[in-house]
């Protein structure tokens, strides 16, 4: 989130630019590269969305030529290229600074190759003569609830943490949800001036079901008239101040408790404003703001609840000006629906329910392109994230009026869904540990982070020894990381749960930033190197022993009991390269082979610290097969096959995996999943259950996870298990290594 003081419409865009703490070009960023444009103005609010092509830096590797006179004694090469990849950028601002904002775009356009910008909302009319000249384009006016609905299924579509259930009282304000894999069908209740209530049944088929006149404006305009306040933000803060029991009437007003035979509690508004009829005496501001914030907002969660209850729907969506992150609303709206549906259906709110108009928007003139083709991920490097709206909640958190809001979308190389042998992918939720709820857990964790950033510069640095500029851009890694660490400190829910996984993420996605696309990958590179000149001792050296000595020496008896049966094909997410890879998996890979199991091995499509990648697994194995008859046949024979996994992190997330590897998965009919390594197999997915038997594995190399395990540091974590209702074996969850 960018801060900025106010600007008058007509002041000069240079004005701007030393008024901002961002400069407009982190703010507005890539736009010489940006293609295509849309907008939604509301009535307070403008949301910007536009596509850019954006050129970073990625580790590539190439296997040498070993026959050629001037072969290098190196495994394979490194070389850092440039590509170019798709991203769309959303920013959010007030209206006041729509004429400045436009004069920054027009002088910093470049290559866009639209003449159309797609506006909705209901300033777009209102602003149309402006957008034009400022930018010289066409405006298209697409339909307002057309475009919200693109936009929420978009959200919900791609971002897993999207949606959250609201706890004023809980240590976690914020509870995000797991998105089920198909989001339809849900009810969508957008409350602006009025109230929309919306069926939602699929990606082009929804209808407006039913709605009502008391909404946001009601609120706005009879506050107004209440407390002369006239600015929504400042009602609603007069509301978090306020007692509505000094103007309602409860129920114990007039039975002096609660009337047990009707269910109701004493405590119940019998009454909205009841108690200004009679009373001798003035209400004060703050008092009047929070009854009728009660009334409206009772109205709405009844009405909501009655349609759900009509439609069978259980997945309601709330969003509109009236919500736009507030937490005095969203408490309200709340506690309205747990009230009507007995705590059956959960009011949910969405992270970027904000920008839902302007990416239907957007989506609605890309269509040509077909963007929902793609699977999209956030950029966390460039997006503000969510911010709690409440002072006395957020004491960090700056005055909402003049502050730029950001979201990026980088387009990922490769669809990405669920592995098919999730037993139930509505409850998979990969982290073990969530930090946004767990306060010891997250202060530990971001202490770590912040540690171990002065050697994570220093890593990137090494890796480009050749690039004098290098250790410029790792110093601005450095500030843009501990910022967001900082960040996270204060808002753990700014880009959903907070987890080891997303910090690592986070991580990664500054070091892609600033052109570090793969800081291990020398270190990599020599470990693979000396690993597999051992290769062939270690598999000869097992061949020595018997069968019952080769499996407890495959991996220190752990995988004695569970190879004596027999499977069709297993599937291994593999860990770290160097001797991880080559001395630990191969050779159980080796030893499944001959088993005539076959073996899917899933690894990184792209560079997480020293994990091995595709391409590295790929050239890995060609040199392993050469001196190996048992994996040279497996390949040959298509029965050891190797597949991208869909994710540069180092965990796992088997809801959103290369759609590739799920069709492998599903043909080769796979009845055994193995994940290996501490990100994979502990940070995430240690309670994941799989509809086929699996096996967890790691060794813990940090104390303070290994005591949370109840175990000791390097401790072997083994954690074999069955679907329910299949005889299961003993297994070791924790021991010495």
């Amino acid at each position: 989130m960018a801060e900025c003081g106010r600007v008058d419409s007509s002041t000069s865009r240079h004005t701007m630019d030393k008024s901002i703490t961002l400069p407009p070009d982190e703010i507005f960023r890539n736009l010489e590269n940006a293609k295509r444009f849309a907008i939604d103005i509301g009535g307070s609010l403008t949301k910007l969305a536009y596509y850019s092509t954006v050129q970073h830096k990625v580790a590539k590797v190439r296997s040498f030529d070993h026959t050629a006179k001037a072969a290098s004694d190196k495994l394979y090469e490194i070389s850092v290229q440039e590509e170019v990849t798709a991203r769309l950028h959303f920013i959010k601002f007030e209206n006041a600074y729509i004429e400045t904002c436009l004069d920054f775009i027009k002088d910093h356009l470049v290559n866009t190759e639209t003449k159309v910008i797609k506006a909705t909302g209901g300033g777009a009319h209102k602003f149309k003569e402006l957008i034009e000249k400022k930018l010289g384009l066409k405006v298209d006016k697409e339909d307002e609830m057309t475009c919200l609905i693109k936009g929420c299924n978009f959200v919900l579509r791609n971002i897993p943490h999207e949606a959250f259930v609201y706890a004023k009282h809980a240590d976690s304000e914020f509870r995000f949800q797991t998105t089920h894999p198909d989001i339809f069908p849900y009810l969508l209740v957008n409350i602006g001036s009025g109230v929309s209530i919306v069926k939602v049944e699929s990606e082009d088929k929804f209808e407006r079901i039913g709605g009502s006149s008391i909404g946001g404006g009601t609120f706005w305009g009879l506050g107004a008239l209440l407390t002369k306040t006239k600015r929504f933000d400042e009602l609603l803060q007069l509301a978090s101040k306020g007692q509505h029991t000094s103007v309602d009437m409860l129920v114990k007003d007039i039975y002096g408790g609660s009337y047990g035979s009707l269910g109701l509690t004493g405590d119940l508004i019998a009454s909205s404003f009841g108690k200004s009829a009679t009373a001798e005496k003035e209400f004060s501001k703050e008092d009047m703001a929070k009854s009728l914030l009660h009334m409206i907002s009772n109205d709405i969660g009844q009405l909501a609840c009655l349609y759900a209850k009509l439609h069978n729907l259980s997945r309601v969506y709330f969003g509109g000006f009236f919500i736009r992150g507030h937490p005095v609303t969203m408490h309200t709206i709340t506690y309205s629906i747990n009230f009507f549906t007995k705590g059956e259906v959960q009011a949910l709110f969405l992270r970027h329910e904000g920008y839902l108009g302007a990416i239907g928007a957007f989506l609605k003139g890309a269509e040509e392109d077909n963007p929902n083709q793609y699977s999209w991920g956030e950029n966390y490097a460039g997006s503000s994230g969510l911010m709690s709206v409440s002072p006395d909640m957020n004491p960090m958190q700056r005055a909402r009026s003049g502050t730029f809001d950001m979201l990026e979308m980088d387009r990922l190389e490769r669809q990405l869904v669920n592995l098919p042998l999730l037993q139930d992918p509505s409850s998979y939720i990969p982290d073990t540990v969530d930090l946004t709820e767990d306060a010891l857990a997250r202060e530990y964790w971001l202490y770590c982070f912040e540690e171990a950033l002065d050697g994570v510069v220093k890593r990137a640095v090494a890796s480009q020894p050749d690039m004098p500029e290098a250790a410029e851009r790792a110093e601005k890694f450095r500030q843009k990381y501990r910022h967001k660490l900082q960040t996270l400190r204060h808002q753990p829910f700014a880009y959903g749960s907070l987890t080891v996984r997303s910090l690592l993420d986070t991580r990664e996605h500054c070091l892609n930033e600033f052109n570090f696309p793969d800081p291990y990958s020398k270190i990599k590179q020599r470990e693979n190197d000396v690993a597999l000149r051992y290769y062939q001792k270690a598999v000869k050296s097992l061949e020595k022993l018997s069968w019952e000595e080769r499996q407890f020496a495959l991996v220190r008896g752990v995988l004695a009991v569970e190879l004596k049966h027999f499977y069709l094909c297993a599937l291994f997410f593999v860990d770290n390269s160097g001797v991880d890879i080559i001395l630990g998996v191969m050779p159980f890979v080796r030893e499944l082979l001959s088993r005539g199991t076959e073996v899917v091995l899933a690894s990184n499509s792209g560079p997480a610290l020293n994990d091995v990648t595709n391409g590295e697994l790929q050239i890995l194995t060609e040199k392993i097969a050469a001196m190996d008859s048992v994996i040279q046949a497996g390949l040959k024979e298509d029965r050891l096959t190797l597949v991208q996994s869909g994710s540069s992190s180092p965990c796992l997330d088997l809801s959103r995996l290369d759609k590739v590897l799920a069709t492998v998965v599903r043909e080769r009919k796979t009845d055994l999943v193995i994940i290996e390594g501490m990100g994979r197999a502990i940070h995430t997915n240690y309670y994941a259950m799989l509809s086929c038997e699996s096996l967890k594995m790691a060794v813990i190399k940090n104390s303070w996870l290994a005591d949370r395990l109840g175990g000791k540091l390097f401790s072997v974590v083994f954690k074999y298990e069955v679907p329910a209702g299949r005889p299961s074996l003993d297994s070791t969850a924790l021991t010495p290594s």
